[in-house]
């Protein structure tokens, strides 16, 4: 494998634990970059590009997994969690929110590299843009940030991550049921009205008229479509 065209992200708060990757990262040939908090590893995981992504869970301003689900809100890029955390139960959930591997700390080096090799082997996916424009709306999505006519929205975490799903499936009919689980999860499935609910707030927020709406519309007794416009 030719690493120099590689690029690693490493998303941890504790310096030695950077420093010691990225010596050994470059020593293997793969050009590293470095993040000690979430802010700063959500802006890097769309700024550098990079191949693979190495995540620590105890970040400082905010939860790996939290980070984890934005990250995937956006791009495919494996994702190998690093963490004290060695519970069943964390590991599950690391797994669940969309990593690809998880090792727990104190991790021996050796191990780390033929994880890398062998994540990087299995997944290439395709480079997502990182901001969408439709219209009047634009989303950038290493920020989260949301403007219609060039004006800031609000959205409610629930809100972004539902206008997510729309944006990955921009064109796409997607049903209740789909959308429910994805968002929401399983459990919810059947709550067609719950996401009628959010889908008129999100029309609310977006829409230039929201009792005529041009962008979420609905297909009648199966789901909601973005309408891509031009």
């Amino acid at each position: 494998m030719n690493c120099m065209n590689e690029n690693i992200l490493v998303i941890d708060d504790e310096i030695q634990i950077r420093r010691l990757l990225k010596i050994s990262l470059e020593d293997s040939g793969y050009k590293v970059f470095l993040a000690g908090n979430a802010k700063e590893g959500l802006q890097e995981s769309v700024n550098c590009r990079p191949s693979l992504i190495l995540l620590d869970l105890g970040l400082p301003d905010e939860d790996g997994l939290s980070v984890m689900k934005k990250i995937r809100e956006f791009s495919e890029t494996p994702v190998i969690v690093l963490s004290v955390r060695n519970s069943e139960k964390d590991i599950v959930s690391a797994l669940d929110s969309g990593s690809n591997d998880y090792i727990t700390k104190p991790f021996n080096t050796g191990e780390l590299l033929a994880r890398i090799r062998a994540c990087l082997r299995l997944y290439k996916p395709e480079q997502k843009i990182p901001q969408f424009i439709n219209g009047n709306l634009e989303v950038d999505f290493s920020t989260r940030e949301v403007k219609v006519s060039d004006k800031i929205v609000k959205l409610t975490s629930t809100e972004f991550s539902l206008l997510a799903l729309f944006i990955r499936n921009a064109g796409k009919v997607i049903t209740h049921g789909y959308i429910l689980k994805e968002v929401w999860g399983k459990p919810f499935s059947d709550e067609v009205q719950y996401l009628r609910v959010y889908v008129a707030q999100l029309r609310k927020k977006l829409e230039s008229n929201p009792s005529n709406p041009v962008m979420f519309v609905t297909e009648s007794g199966i789901g909601y479509r973005m309408k891509i416009i031009e």
